[in-house]
């Protein structure tokens, strides 16, 4: 047999032949004097086994696990690892089509999802109380408002179990009578000290104020330990997430925030 018949009798291209003994799959027969190699039935015998093996989605180095002698790989080892990948991968794909379903919800619930977006369900409650309040008040959005956002769909997206959890409170929290208009009052004493110093004396209030928004049921549900963490991390300069974090903002609003850090740590003890 010619290639191109090979190739038929098994169904698969003879670019995919060509491919296999590039790779060492397929042993490639001596060609004849015509210049054309011939193949034989042992030849479609294995170009066979090599189509069944890869359409049931095993990659060529497993396909050449199960081929070679010394592999030390039985093939139902192989097809019992591809079953279980397999498995793994269908939970992530659930998985992330009902995280589409909750984005799509959003989206035709309340018209589009948010700027920081996409966000959980509970998240984009935050955001749109946090769009109400700004709408009742006079004037433009205080700038410390939006980066509160950015951060909020941060720790969100990471791994991080007290971010996690801090993000499921703050949903509770949202829809606390007066909590999102203290929480803009003190945006706007953040926003007040994008130019300051420091040591400005506006620090100190703005600290106490935002301190003053964390509600104790939220400090006693971080525990003390993640409080002191943080008061920790707020004074640290070699690098990490928590200097990312402060040098976000101007340096007036993060000595102010590690103030009210280091306050919600004290009430913690």
């Amino acid at each position: 047999m010619r290639i191109g018949e090979l190739a038929g009798l098994v169904g698969v291209t003879t670019r995919a032949v060509r491919h296999y003994h590039h790779v060492g799959l397929l042993p490639e027969p001596e060609r004849r004097a015509n210049g054309y190699r011939e193949y034989g039935l042992r030849d479609a015998v294995a170009l066979a086994r090599l189509r069944r093996l890869t359409e049931l989605g095993l990659g060529l180095e497993e396909v050449r696990d199960v081929l070679a002698d010394d592999s030390g790989r039985e093939l139902h080892e192989v097809l019992a690892e591809l079953d279980a990948d397999l498995a793994r991968q269908e939970d992530e794909i659930r998985a992330r089509r009902a995280r589409l379903a909750a984005l799509r919800r959003q989206a035709e619930e309340h018209g589009g999802l948010p700027a920081e977006g996409p966000v959980s369900d509970e998240l984009a409650a935050v955001f749109r109380e946090m769009a109400r309040t700004s709408a009742a008040r006079p004037g433009p959005e205080p700038v410390m408002a939006a980066k509160e956002r950015e951060m909020l769909a941060l720790l969100e997206s990471t791994d991080d179990e007290a971010g996690g959890r801090m993000t499921e409170l703050l949903g509770n929290l949202a829809s606390a009578p007066g909590a999102m208009e203290r929480a803009y009052e003190v945006y706007g004493l953040l926003d007040a000290l994008a130019e300051a110093a420091p040591d400005d004396p506006g620090v100190a209030p703005a600290a106490q104020a935002l301190a003053d928004c964390i509600p104790d049921t939220v400090v006693a549900e971080l525990g003390g330990e993640h409080w002191a963490r943080a008061a920790d991390a707020g004074r640290e300069t070699d690098g990490g997430f928590m200097a990312a974090y402060y040098a976000h903002f101007t340096p007036a609003q993060a000595e102010a925030l590690r103030r009210a850090i280091e306050l919600v740590a004290e009430r913690a003890r």
